[in-house]
């Protein structure tokens, strides 16, 4: 299956731990492209279609065995980049999605210890010919993070776990970073918002300098 020579659109992935702060910019970035001529539609993970949604209700809440974890996290991810993601590339549209499958390295990779060969395999399977065009790294010290958690709702599994999984998983993201640093950027998500904003516009006048 190839899929890279089809796409027209653009692929944003917004990644980091539970407490890093990436989705306080999702909105912010998908209004600089908009005012940059382009449509864009927001979406994640695991999510982003009807089977998607009932899948991530289990997985955020359900204990399971890694490898189940593992398998229906790919399972989401293959019915959303076919009914959504793959689509709307094919159609010009830029998608900015809230984790892909750098997040199932880091956590069931990093956090879990599920072997990175078994995700590698199931990566190829469900998505060899298709990568972001740019993922943002949010990065921060794992106690801030646990910090900016909000201590008012119920947490789910993940958000639960202990400190240990989060710098276990928190260094898995950054050795994504510098094993695929073409498509990742790193920001300090300990910057005030508008020095982090000020570096996203920067990436994404960068990277729709590359599109045109």
């Amino acid at each position: 299956m190839t899929i890279a020579a089809k796409l027209t659109g653009k692929l944003v992935s917004f990644e980091g731990i539970d407490g890093a702060g990436k989705s306080t910019h999702i909105a912010f970035v998908q209004q600089q492209l908009e005012k940059r001529g382009k449509k864009v539609i927001i979406t994640r993970e695991p999510g982003g279609t009807p089977l998607g949604e009932t899948l991530r209700s289990l997985l955020l809440q359900e204990k399971m065995h890694v490898e189940t974890e593992a398998l229906l996290m790919f399972a989401a991810r293959r019915e959303h980049i076919a009914q959504l993601i793959q689509p709307a590339l094919e159609q010009g549209v830029w998608v900015i999605t809230d984790r892909f499958s750098d997040a199932s390295f880091a956590y069931q990779g990093g956090g879990r210890k599920l072997a990175i060969d078994k995700l590698n395999v199931l990566e190829q399977w469900v998505h060899p010919d298709l990568q972001p065009d740019l993922t943002l790294l949010f990065d921060v010290p794992i106690a801030v993070a646990r910090a900016r958690l909000d201590a008012t709702r119920t947490l789910d599994k993940f958000e639960q776990e202990n400190a240990d999984f989060f710098q276990d998983t928190r260094n898995e993201y950054l050795r994504r970073a510098d094993e695929f640093s073409q498509r990742f950027r790193i920001l300090d998500s300990t910057l005030s918002i508008a020095e982090i904003q000020a570096q996203l516009v920067v990436l994404i006048d960068q990277l729709c300098q590359t599109s045109e």
